[in-house]
């Protein structure tokens, strides 16, 4: 059984009791993938929904000429696959491959599901979850149709953690955060570019150093 701490503070379990996170922690079990594994393909069974506790996801689609298209990554802290729990298919609607080596804690959809039924309250509080997460989500979308490269770019690295000199850790491909920004990989490099010529920022690898905070936040606050 997992440890109770592997699910502290994370929203999808907050509505649950005692009794029922107790249910919830026997069925899950531990996985561990190595960089690029496919932890499922589209289509394939949906038995369990996960919650990364180390590393990074890419989930994703293929077009029919094999084009990859970066539909979310998910990283520390965050779940994902749940919805399909509610689904009429219980089927996979994406596929999910290792971005790093990777730890994951997978839970059972059907041990989550009954408690749903047994429990009229904890299915509106889940409701109110999810709900607060898909306004989440159609907020991301607008940001992506609405706003150009350089304002998804500067909004993404002001929502990742800083060490105490505004230095960020990327800790993803930036091949990897272009798709998931939907920008080419090329306009993101010319976008830090132009950002570090303006002195806003310095680059180190795979660590952005922010020199200048407030300026990123002004560039937001430009229509």
């Amino acid at each position: 059984m997992l440890h109770p701490k592997t699910i502290e503070g994370i929203p999808l379990f907050e509505p649950l009791d005692a009794e029922q996170r107790q249910r919830v922690l026997e069925s899950g079990r531990r996985l561990h993938l190595d960089r690029g594994q496919t932890l499922f393909a589209r289509g394939a069974p949906a038995r369990r929904f996960y919650l990364v506790l180390e590393g990074a996801i890419k989930l994703y689609l293929l077009s029919p000429e094999g084009e990859e298209k970066v539909v979310e990554v998910m990283q520390p802290g965050q779940t994902f696959a749940e919805a399909v729990m509610f689904m009429e298919q219980e089927a996979y609607p994406v596929n999910a491959a290792a971005l790093t080596n990777l730890r994951l804690a997978a839970f059972s959809n059907a041990v989550f599901v009954q408690l749903l039924r047994e429990s009229p309250r904890l299915a509106l509080r889940m409701l109110a979850t999810l709900s607060r997460r898909l306004h989440g989500l159609l907020r991301q979308i607008d940001e992506l149709a609405l706003q150009d490269a350089t304002h998804r770019l500067v909004a993404y690295l002001l929502m990742l953690p800083r060490d105490a000199e505004d230095g960020i850790d990327l800790g993803l491909p930036k091949q990897v955060i272009a798709a998931r920004l939907a920008i080419a990989p090329e306009t993101l490099s010319r976008t830090l570019a132009a950002l570090r010529e303006r002195r806003l920022l310095a680059v180190e690898g795979d660590r952005i150093l922010l020199l200048d905070p407030e300026g990123l936040h002004g560039l937001l606050a430009q229509p």
